[in-house]
């Protein structure tokens, strides 16, 4: 058994909790924000997707809660449905494998509120939602916030965006004067700090060290032209058997005409729209994590706290704003020490800015081009064999090429 949790001042059954489901070791962002968490000091964390934010601020709220009071303790606030259910099933099934007697909730908008209603009379101590819900269920008379000791605001450069400012500040000032902040998220602008000026003398954790990219992830890039990257995207989606990628594209307003031109080359997609009621949005989750559809379609907005299992590929239709954002992205894939790879698809003149983020991440790109039916490096010749491109190729003699699997042909 490690004790490396129990050394943070993690209880012996949450240590145990997280045990059952294979987590032993602490990330690196649990390792600086726990103990100071449990301190009682306020923290704003920085650190990349997939790093395990959620668990360095559920396991010191977890462990703070008092199980004598039946009133709200903690409230997580998180900007997306899908990001908020993330935290709350995370948060089920630590508590659930520790055997705690701690209860809790969830409180999205778009959700049946007469139900939440009935769920608030049981008095759950730890509240997970969307600050717009949660405001209104206060102004119900249905939710107290007053005993709140512990506020986390994840995703926090989104809350505090002018679009979600106003709401979140009625939550941030109806909380317990003494109370507790937890502010993580995997870019915070200075905008954001200075939005953040409720939170008094914060413990600042920024992992400079999360900028660089997981070696399990394979780098790919195909060159092509802005008309040409749906049919490029098509036959690699065939050639490389594709069986969960999700694609990234920059402006929400593309998602609708991607997924028409896939559909039209018959292969099965889903989108992932900021506008699309909840529905619609977890039915193509659902799709997408079930294996219905082979291509999700996002844009970052759309995408945030997306966390999805097994994605074997993700896909870059348009070349991200920065490298932060790549990151992000490809953050998705290569998850639990399985391996991943980032496909991007640039035009000629993009081939520059994205060598620049693959250096300021420390990666290596992989030209690549697609060759009768086979994906070969850009300045090789097609061979017959395929090779899965997470092996390294044996050695072989008068030949260094690399070919990348395909079980058919364009």
């Amino acid at each position: 058994m490690s004790e490396k949790f129990l050394n943070l001042g993690i209880h012996a059954s949450l240590e145990q909790s997280l045990e059952k489901i294979g987590i032993i070791e602490p990330t690196p962002i649990q390792y600086k924000a726990i103990p100071d968490g449990l301190e009682g000091k306020n923290i704003i964390g920085q650190s990349a997707t997939g790093t395990g934010k959620t668990l360095a601020y559920l396991l010191p709220i977890i462990q703070k809660i008092d199980i004598t009071k039946r009133e709200a303790q903690a409230v997580i606030l998180a900007p997306t449905y899908e990001l908020a259910m993330q935290i709350y099933h995370q948060l089920e099934v630590v508590l659930k494998n520790a055997e705690l007697n701690i209860t809790c909730t969830s409180l999205i908008g778009g959700a049946n509120i007469a139900r939440q209603i009935d769920k608030l009379k049981t008095k759950p101590q730890i509240v997970v939602g969307s600050a717009g819900r949660i405001v209104e269920l206060q102004k119900k008379g249905k939710l107290k916030l007053q005993t709140v000791k512990s506020l986390v605001l994840d995703e926090v450069d989104r809350l505090l965006d002018d679009q979600n400012l106003a709401t979140v500040s009625l939550v941030v000032k109806s909380v317990a004067r003494d109370c507790q902040h937890f502010l993580f998220s995997a870019t915070i602008s200075p905008r954001t700090i200075n939005r953040a000026e409720f939170v008094k003398e914060p413990s600042l954790i920024s992992l400079k060290d999360d900028v660089v990219a997981k070696p399990n992830i394979e780098h790919l890039y195909f060159i092509a032209d802005y008309r040409e990257k749906i049919e490029v995207l098509r036959k690699l989606t065939r050639i490389l058997n594709v069986n969960r990628g999700l694609v990234f594209v920059n402006k929400s307003d593309d998602i609708v005409t991607t997924l028409e031109k896939l559909k039209f080359h018959g292969l099965k997609v889903a989108g992932l729209n900021g506008s699309a009621n909840k529905l619609e949005r977890k039915k193509a989750i659902d799709d997408f994590t079930k294996g219905k559809v082979q291509l999700l379609v996002a844009s970052d907005i759309a995408a945030r706290g997306l966390d999805i299992p097994d994605i074997d590929f993700v896909i870059n239709i348009d070349l991200p704003e920065d490298e932060k954002v790549y990151l992000h992205r490809i953050g998705r894939t290569g998850r639990a020490g399985k391996f991943g790879c980032a496909i991007s698809l640039v035009a000629p003149k993009e081939v520059l800015k994205l060598g620049e983020y693959a250096k300021k991440i420390k990666v290596q790109l992989h030209p690549k081009k697609m060759i009768n039916g086979n994906v070969i490096d850009f300045l090789n010749k097609p061979k017959t064999e395929h090779r899965n491109p997470f092996i390294k190729p044996k050695q072989e003699k008068k030949t260094n090429e690399k070919v990348v699997p395909t079980n058919k042909r364009v």
